[in-house]
């Protein structure tokens, strides 16, 4: 162990400074405005939106568009670890912050694109466009039909009065029952929105493929099957994505369920219209 200062852990004219600069002149009061816990009350103390905001304009800065991966390198990365005060977050603290304030941190990355736009860092005089596949969070013997989907979700409900039983409390204690009730309801909204999903590939199905019976991820169920780079097949996202040639500035991003990229040129012309007006 050994004593340092935090502010020597990165050079003055780093860039994660000039995030912290700019997110510091930001209207942040929505931001806070949702936050439950206050001071003098019950509950934890909660995370900073300033820092969280920070935290996640640098990471996607640099290409980091996963949670976990934030957290990983909130324990070794200098840039991160001055961003957070030497402190680790939780990868659900980063996924939660950035799902329940979606909206906002869009409005958010548009207002930097019309920075970078005053700057000169975007002409739009020549933009590029195009899909890559991602994996999706799921195997192939995740999808199942419409009867075992109802059915596991039926199990799911089960489970979560079970959870809730105080003798299982008091065996495995109240972390353990929260963990567990926690996994069961997340399995619950998986399972419900598998339902969802199968009526919209059973919409989107035409021709010959109407007469197989449909079949969904429970662990992802908006992932579609897509066909690889290597000639196999796999549960993927087809992520689009459009940037402007000048400096390599990304103006546009969507996740497209199709597995091929016929129709994606003109919803992402459009994106990049309302995005740099």
């Amino acid at each position: 162990m050994r004593t340092f200062d935090v502010e020597e852990l990165i050079p003055s004219d780093h860039p994660a400074r000039a995030i912290w600069e700019f997110v510091g002149q930001l209207d942040l009061s929505l931001y806070y405005d949702s936050i439950a816990s206050r001071e003098g009350g019950a509950g934890r103390p909660a995370w900073d939106p300033y820092m969280l905001v920070s935290l996640w304009i640098y990471a996607i800065k640099d290409g980091v568009g996963c949670a976990r991966e934030i957290e990983r390198l909130c324990e070794h990365d200098p840039a991160y670890q001055w961003i957070t005060g030497m402190e680790t977050v939780n990868h659900h603290t980063l996924s939660d912050f950035r799902m329940s304030n979606k909206d906002a941190l869009e409005h958010l990355f548009i207002e930097i694109l019309g920075i970078l736009s005053a700057e000169g860092l975007i002409t739009l005089e020549r933009v590029a466009h195009d899909g890559t596949k991602i994996r999706a969070s799921a195997g192939q013997d995740s999808f199942r039909s419409e009867d075992r989907v109802k059915a596991h979700l039926e199990e799911a409900r089960i489970q979560v009065a079970a959870v809730g039983d105080p003798q299982t409390a008091e065996e495995v204690g109240p972390r353990v029952v929260k963990a567990q009730a926690r996994a069961v309801k997340e399995r619950i909204i998986r399972l419900e929105k598998a339902l969802v999903e199968l009526d919209k590939i059973r919409a989107d199905r035409r021709g010959e493929e109407k007469k197989a019976k449909a079949r969904v991820s429970e662990t992802d169920p908006e992932s579609r099957i897509m066909k690889q780079g290597n000639g196999g097949f796999a549960p993927c996202y087809n992520a689009q994505i459009s940037t402007d040639s000048a400096y390599g500035v990304i103006v546009a991003t969507d996740v497209s369920q199709a597995a091929n990229d016929k129709q994606e040129l003109v919803p992402a012309v459009e994106r990049i219209e309302k995005n740099m007006e």
